[in-house]
């Protein structure tokens, strides 16, 4: 049974939303250069080092769900149901993923992010962490070490799904292609 949060947990993550989406918000509204962190912790009515608990960089504030993201793929592995495979269960999540980052609201973000370097570089390192994290989960699912190759090639393929499916015109046909090309990686890499 999970014990919901306490009040005081509740109110760090109001905090944390707030000054997220307040960023969000001035970034769109005046562009990603023009806003400076103590424009963010102004109108979100926070100090900078209260938004510095929260966040570890201006880059951060655009990818708030980095976290969340990154427990997802990582759970698809480590959270599925015993005897479920789990290219399939990686495919579902990161289907699930590529909604939330493909939906008509995200649109103006990822045009942000595709215009600013800054931006792409700390997608590029995001999706490189998450890629590791994923290897590690599916390496001690197979009993491997966690620098096993088969299981980083995985993880990386999973992860760049969802960034190459995002950018197709039809994102969830792209990601049920990819994943027949993990799927065959797959079975050379482990099979049955």
């Amino acid at each position: 049974m999970t014990v919901p949060p306490g009040r005081r947990e509740r109110k760090k993550a109001a905090t944390r939303q707030k000054i997220a989406d307040t960023a969000l918000r001035l970034f769109l509204e005046r562009g990603y250069d023009a806003v400076g962190i103590r424009d963010v912790a102004a109108e979100a009515d926070v100090a900078v080092t209260t938004l510095f608990a929260h966040f570890a960089s201006k880059e951060a504030l655009v990818f708030e769900q980095d976290e969340n993201f990154e427990h997802r793929l990582a759970g698809a592995v480590t959270d599925r149901a015993p005897q479920e495979p789990l290219i399939p269960a990686l495919r579902r999540e990161v289907q699930a993923l590529v909604r939330h980052c493909a939906s008509d609201d995200a649109a103006p973000i990822w045009r942000m992010i595709d215009e600013s370097p800054a931006l792409r570089q700390y997608e590029e390192s995001m999706r490189l962490r998450h890629a590791d994290s994923l290897a590690t989960a599916v390496a001690a699912d197979r009993g491997l070490p966690p620098t096993a190759t088969s299981c980083r090639t995985i993880a990386r393929f999973a992860v760049d799904a969802y960034a190459l499916a995002r950018e197709a015109a039809d994102p969830e046909a792209a990601v049920d292609e990819i994943f027949r090309m993990i799927e065959a990686a797959w079975e050379v890499a482990f099979p049955s």
